[in-house]
C-alpha cells in the first residue's frame, strides 16, 4: 500500500491542501474499507480498478471514474474491485466554492461527476488528460492549469467564513462558534447560510469533524498513552464526550478503531502529521 502526498504551488496553496495518491496491489485491496470524515473536500480519478461505495449493508453503486467528494458528516465503505491506483486534490474546507458556482451544500455526503459541476466537453478533456499522463507531476500539473483557469476574480470566500474556519483550524477545532464571534450571536444566522452554500455543512459540524481529526491524529500516532488524555488535549469536555463524537463520525470507538483492519485506509490518510 503505497500513499504519497504532494504540495501545490505557491500560487494555489491557500486553496489546496494537497495532491495525493494511492496505489494498492490487487491482492490486497478487496476489504471492505471505512473512510471517516475529514473536513475536506476532494477531486478524485480512479485510474486503476473500479471502487464500490456501500449505500447499505449489500447495496453499492460504482463510484464515478472522476468525481469530487463532497463534506461528510458519518462514516462510509468502499470497496476495490482489483488494483487500486487513485490520483486526488484534497481542498481546504474553504477551498473548492472558488471554482464552482453551485452551492457546496448540494455536494455534501455524496460523490458527484465532475461532468456535473463543469461542462462536459471540458470534464471529458480533464479526465482524459489525467489518465493519459505517464506520471504524477504530470497529473499536478494538468490539474494545476486547470484549477488556475477556472479560479474565480471576485473573492468568493467571505471574510467571515475564512475567519471562522482558520480559527477552528488553529485551535484544533476545539473553539466555539460563539467564542469565534465574540458573542455577537447576530452573526450566527448570517454564518450558517453562508457555511452551507460554501463549505456544504454547518460551523458546529466542520468544528467537530476537525476536533475529531485532532483528536484522531493523536490515537493513530501515539502521542498520548490514555483516551482520557486525548480528550483533555482535543479540549473535550470529558473523555465520555470524546468517545461520543468519535463514534458519532467514525461508527465506532476508539479502542475498537485501533483494532478494525477495516480503518487500514483512514489510518493511513489520518494518521499523518
Amino acid at each position: 500500500m503505497n500513499y504519497q502526498t504532494y504540495k501545490p504551488s505557491e500560487e494555489l496553496s491557500a486553496l489546496v491542501q494537497c495532491y495525493w495518491t494511492l496505489e494498492v496491489p490487487a491482492e490486497y485491496s478487496s476489504e471492505k474499507q471505512r473512510i471517516v470524515p475529514d473536513g475536506c473536500i476532494e477531486m478524485a480519478f480512479i485510474l486503476g480498478g473500479d471502487i464500490k461505495r456501500f449505500t447499505s449493508e449489500t447495496d453499492f453503486i460504482l463510484q464515478p471514474r472522476s468525481m469530487v467528494l463532497g463534506q461528510i458528516i458519518e462514516p462510509f465503505y468502499i470497496q476495490p474491485t482489483g488494483y487500486v491506483n487513485t490520483f486526488a486534490i484534497r481542498f481546504y474546507p474553504y477551498g473548492f466554492a472558488n471554482f464552482v458556482t453551485i452551492p457546496i451544500k448540494n455536494l455534501a455526503n455524496k460523490e458527484t461527476p465532475i461532468a456535473e459541476l463543469f461542462e462536459q466537453s471540458t470534464a471529458d478533456e480533464l479526465e482524459k488528460k489525467v489518465i493519459h499522463a505517464t506520471n504524477t507531476q504530470q497529473r499536478i500539473e494538468i490539474v494545476e492549469t486547470f484549477l488556475l483557469n477556472k479560479l474565480n476574480e471576485k473573492n468568493t470566500i467571505d471574510n467571515i467564513v475564512k475567519s471562522t474556519i482558520d480559527a477552528l483550524l488553529a485551535t484544533g477545532g476545539s473553539s466555539p462558534i460563539n467564542v469565534i464571534l465574540k458573542e455577537d450571536l447576530s452573526k450566527r444566522r448570517q454564518l450558517e447560510r453562508k457555511f452551507l452554500k460554501q463549505i456544504g455543512i454547518s460551523p458546529k459540524q466542520l468544528g467537530k469533524v476537525i476536533r475529531l481529526q485532532t483528536a484522531l491524529n493523536m490515537l493513530l500516532n501515539q502521542k498520548t498513552e490514555t483516551f482520557t488524555q486525548i480528550a483533555y488535549e482535543s479540549e473535550y469536555y470529558d473523555q465520555n464526550h470524546f468517545i461520543k463524537d468519535f463514534k458519532e463520525f467514525t461508527g465506532t470507538t476508539p479502542k475498537e478503531f485501533l483494532e478494525d483492519d477495516t480503518l487500514i485506509l483512514s489510518s493511513l490518510f489520518y494518521g499523518k502529521g
